[in-house]
């Protein structure tokens, strides 16, 4: 078996702006299968463009960057469970054949569950679970980013990969709105208003040449350089900023900033603005008021600032100064009622 070429390069979906739900980043498992006797089920959901190493085989046949099952010699089609790491509402989906060629399904299709608490895999297999379709039986490409929008109207917690009728597929990402628990801002206590797990979004940004701009607000610590947002060397007047979607109206107690591991391109300082827009948010007309005055920030290292002024807020406008890197932005603070 040999690579032909990788996918091809096609303009991306608008929906791959949303967050992947099902991204083992953001705690995303895949729970069960009913076979993946040539590539582990597990490689569904890594992180990362799948790879091909040209003549790796392993005891079992050539070495491939997904999950494929055995050749099936009787009827029925193969399926995999995934845990979504956060819960929501799902906006598309991509089930990515890259370097599959001869050994790709020739259609797929998506069941999806909410459930109340977590499921052993011995038990979510079971025919109790309550799957309905999200995702009809939709032919497939292989060797290619099969990319399905989903008009999602109910909140997902799992989700079933279902192949035709067997076959390997390298990565799968459900894009979606997060739907967080809602009895996290209920109770009186300090809440990550930003984080994308609460529901938290950045909307837009100056600038990601080298960096995705949600990186700013996925949960954990920044692994290295790539891991955070970062923007190109500016050669002109200005600075770089980004906006943000807060998860909900809320005052903002306090500010934690990382630049982790930019040592020689992080930001010089760094501004916070707010505004409170509800759902009529525009960035130009907004009526933004300083929350942080421009700050320093040093190189590899993380910022923190408690003497903020109580200003209800629904949107977050970061400017760094004049352009560079930072790893993460953490905006803590108690939800109001709007």
């Amino acid at each position: 078996m040999t690579a032909d070429s990788p996918a091809r390069h096609v303009p991306a979906p608008s929906f791959t702006d949303l967050p992947d739900l099902a991204a083992e980043r953001l705690g995303g498992e895949v729970v069960a299968a009913n076979d993946d006797f040539f590539a582990p089920k597990e490689s569904l959901i890594k992180p990362g463009k799948p790879e091909w190493r040209e003549g790796e085989y392993t005891d079992r046949g050539k070495w491939m960057d997904g999950w494929e099952t055995r050749r099936r010699r009787e009827p029925g089609h193969d399926w995999a469970i995934v845990q979504l790491g956060i819960p929501g509402l799902v906006r598309g989906a991509v089930i990515d054949t890259s370097y599959f060629t001869g050994n790709y399904p020739e259609h797929a299709s998506i069941d999806a569950c909410a459930l109340d608490a977590p499921v052993p895999g011995d038990r979510i297999v079971r025919d109790d679970i309550p799957w309905r379709p999200l995702l009809v039986q939709s032919a497939l490409k292989g060797d290619a980013v099969n990319a399905f929008e989903i008009d999602g109207h109910e909140r997902v917690t799992h989700v079933r990969l279902n192949i035709f009728p067997d076959g390997g597929v390298a990565r799968l990402r459900v894009h979606g709105d997060v739907v967080p628990d809602e009895r996290v801002f209920e109770q009186d206590e300090e809440v990550d208003l930003a984080a994308m797990a609460n529901g938290g979004f950045v909307l837009s940004c100056s600038d990601m040449h080298y960096g995705n701009r949600q990186n700013l607000i996925i949960p954990g610590s920044s692994t290295h350089m790539g891991d955070g947002w970062e923007t190109r060397r500016r050669r002109g007047p200005g600075h770089d900023w980004a906006i943000l979607r807060l998860a909900r109206r809320g005052v903002i107690e306090r500010i934690e900033l990382d630049t982790d591991h930019f040592k020689g391109n992080a930001p010089g300082s760094a501004m916070l603005e707010c505004c409170d827009a509800g759902d009529s948010f525009d960035a130009d007309t907004a009526h933004w008021e300083v929350l942080l005055p421009n700050a320093p920030l040093d190189a590899d290292a993380r910022h923190r600032w408690d003497d903020l002024p109580a200003k209800p807020a629904t949107h977050v406008r970061l400017n760094i100064y004049p352009d560079g890197g930072v790893a993460r932005l953490r905006l803590l603070g108690r939800a109001t009622a709007r």
